[in-house]
């Protein structure tokens, strides 16, 4: 897409471009990332937006020359326009659920960590009630709804097999799509962009804290190696606040690590936090992660170099941003090669690939520690959940270019087929 240029600032489009096919209905388009927006001139006077708009906190109202909004909104910006958008029904919201639990079983998923909004939690909840959720389901809180569910008085585990509350969810920085993630250095070719830090260690410190006090894991969101850094110093300090309070070691983790700062690659296993990650961004991102952050890259998605300092890797697919396909998460780890083949046979940055034995683990083990149910989730062994997969091909013993091509014909859960093809 082009557009109109804000300085300092890369664009991505602009109002006129959709004026153009949708003059008077608004619309409001989200980048693949979901940390930005394109909007077209009838969202944005719904929405009350116009030159004298002032940027929201740690958001951005991109801006022509003149400072007219252009129609890209970053981060909190989007919700100018989303917070205006007919929000879907229950029954909608159920439904749609429903369909997604089919496909996720399709491709041989028999649980996820859920990080959508309270809405969705009432829908699985009503989902199970009615016994039609076949998947389980960890869901975590969001910030702002901390206070009501500490008010209730529950807790990161509180729930059953098939439903369960997860960690509190925090975003310490953007995406590398709108250049907002936080970095140490500038983006390539647009020395004033630091991104955009949205908590920094000290914010971050005071809601773990009253998190940790209320027996919530942490699950925080950190793409830039600023926000890596910002997040883990604060970890640093909520270890030494468990430790002074005796409390336990809860099972904290950081959503994405995407790219870290070397000195920093030991510091998640010397504090006992899980790297959770998504391999599919690997091949996803490469060509846009080489543009903006240039030889950085050699830090980025690196499984390998974690796993070499003995980090816990919890590997998912950060859907609906990629596939929620885990064969093509282990092609991704594996080979470090989009499903083309590109950039060639040793893959991008290949000293970062993952043996399969270990891909898999992150995406078996690694996933039931992050829940808390390694001792019953996980792997397919006495006194463990009868969730698993049937496959026509072994993993092991095709060439790794193809594991994305893997289909499942059933998934059981809980000891029943929920799934055939």
């Amino acid at each position: 897409m082009v557009g109109t240029t804000t300085p300092g600032r890369k664009v991505l489009g602009n109002a006129e471009i959709l004026d153009a096919v949708a003059p008077h209905r608004p619309v409001y388009l989200t980048a693949k990332s979901m940390h930005a927006a394109w909007v077209n001139h009838a969202a944005l006077a719904l929405a009350g937006i116009n030159a004298q708009t002032p940027d929201p906190t740690n958001g951005v109202i991109q801006r022509d020359a003149n400072g007219k909004p252009t129609g890209i909104l970053c981060e909190t910006a989007m919700d100018l326009v989303g917070k205006i958008i007919p929000a879907p029904t229950p029954d909608e919201v159920e439904a749609a659920i429903g369909l997604a639990q089919e496909s996720l079983l399709s491709v041989g998923l028999t649980g996820v960590h859920d990080f959508d909004g309270p809405d969705c939690f009432e829908a699985l909840q009503k989902l199970h009630h009615a016994g039609r959720l076949k998947i389980r389901v960890i869901k975590a809180i969001h910030k702002e709804d901390l206070a009501s569910v500490l008010s209730l008085g529950l807790r990161s585990n509180f729930g059953d097999d098939w439903l369960r509350i997860g960690a509190l969810k925090l975003f310490a920085d953007g995406a590398l799509g709108p250049q907002t993630a936080a970095m140490l250095q500038p983006y390539q070719g647009d020395p004033s962009n630091l991104g955009l830090l949205a908590m920094d260690a000290e914010e971050i410190q005071a809601v773990g804290q009253r998190a940790i006090d209320n027996g919530f894991n942490l699950a925080i969101h950190a793409i830039g190696d600023r926000a890596n850094h910002a997040v883990l110093d604060a970890y640093e300090q909520l270890r030494a606040y468990e430790k002074d309070h005796h409390l336990p070691e809860l099972r904290h983790r950081i959503e994405h690590v995407q790219v870290i700062d070397p000195l920093d690659l030991g510091r998640l296993a010397s504090l006992s936090i899980i790297a959770s990650m998504q391999p599919t961004h690997a091949p996803s991102d490469m060509e846009m992660a080489d543009r903006y952050w240039g030889s950085r890259s050699r830090n980025a998605y690196a499984w390998q170099s974690l796993r070499q300092k003995a980090t816990r890797l919890a590997f998912g697919s950060d859907a609906p941003v990629e596939s929620p396909d885990p064969f093509w998460g282990l092609h991704a780890a594996v080979t470090r090669c989009r499903q083309d083949g590109l950039p060639g046979e040793a893959g991008w940055y290949p000293e970062q690939r993952l043996a399969l034995g270990d891909a898999l683990h992150a995406f078996t083990q690694g996933a039931a520690y992050a829940a808390g149910m390694e001792q019953c989730s996980g792997l397919i062994a006495a006194q463990y959940w009868a969730d698993l997969i049937v496959l026509k091909e072994d993993p092991f013993t095709i060439p790794a270019r193809d594991l994305y091509k893997i289909k499942p014909i059933a998934t059981m859960i809980a000891g029943e087929w929920v799934w055939q093809a």
